[in-house]
């Protein structure tokens, strides 16, 4: 049962994973949480659908278009929402308003267009899970944690082995100087958003195939905006080891306490943490959090 609830943890957790380094990335740039990440998740769940019923493409197709496709329109939500703030440099407190405003912008409009019926996902892999003993480990689930250890390396090689991102980096601790030594601020930000978009849309797509595709599943992201918290916003690393620590706790809470209680334990932890360590478990105390 321990380690049943351990391999159960790690599925959840490799979702929030994936949507809580776009959290972070974005905060390490920019300073502000983009909460219209939920709706990005949301499209990339729907890309991915649509692309294995309609087109009926094979899933490593499927995946890949709804990772290129919500790097997209992460881009443009920043070119129409955040972008006219960044040149007039506007407090943080309008780039939130902005960010809830997409958000519920996105959520309705994908309601009118698609509907809000739940869509369930075709079958990409066989449901026979393995067993090893009385421990068994769906395939399923294998495959999400497989799929989120290649992103999240992808993703750190390309942070820490390039050029573009030794550069966010440099931005992510002073823009303004990072722009004095030739880096071009606007096409970082890009960079950034379409990482943090292609991320969340890996998520989705997940989500959607473990679960379910509706129109307000990006709520889903409250969670990864607390593993992003609990593990310290603008840390990468400590995006990933809070998601996992979130998804193997609830687990926990939720198979040898009550179901009821899982959410209350999640934000009950992100309190605690908030208290004890402010900064998180790995990140670094700043003046200013949103």
């Amino acid at each position: 049962m321990f380690i049943q609830q351990i391999i159960n943890g790690i599925s959840i957790g490799a979702v929030y994973a994936l949507i809580a380094v776009g959290y972070s990335l974005v905060y390490s740039v920019l300073s502000f949480s983009n909460f219209a990440q939920g709706e990005i998740l949301m499209i990339g769940a729907y890309i991915g659908f649509f692309t294995l019923t309609l087109l009926r493409m094979p899933f490593s197709i499927a995946i890949t278009v709804a990772t290129i496709g919500t790097g997209i329109v992460a881009i443009l939500l920043e070119k129409i929402g955040y972008r006219p703030l960044r040149l007039r440099l506007s407090p943080l407190l309008y780039f939130m308003i902005t960010a809830m405003g997409l958000s519920i912008f996105l959520q309705n409009f994908a309601i009118v267009t698609i509907g809000p019926n739940f869509r369930t996902y075709p079958d990409v892999i066989a449901t026979k899970p393995f067993s090893i003993g009385e421990v068994y480990i769906g395939r399923l689930d294998l495959l999400i944690f497989v799929i989120t250890i290649i992103s999240l390396t992808i993703l750190t090689w390309f942070i820490y082995r390039t050029k573009e991102g030794t550069a966010i980096r440099a931005a992510s601790y002073n823009m303004r100087v990072a722009s004095l030594m030739g880096i071009n601020p606007d096409r970082i930000v890009s960079i950034v958003f379409f990482l943090a978009g292609a991320t969340a849309g890996v998520g989705g797509m997940l989500f959607g195939i473990k679960y379910t595709v509706y129109p307000w599943m990006g709520i889903l992201t409250i969670k990864a905006f607390i593993a992003a918290v609990v593990g310290g916003l603008g840390s990468l690393p400590g995006a990933v080891i809070g998601a996992f620590l979130l998804g193997i706790t609830e687990t926990f809470v939720a198979g040898y306490v009550s179901s009821a209680l899982r959410d209350l334990f999640s934000f009950a932890l992100m309190i605690l943490i908030i208290i004890i360590r402010p900064g998180g478990l790995m990140g670094v105390i700043t003046q200013e959090k949103a």
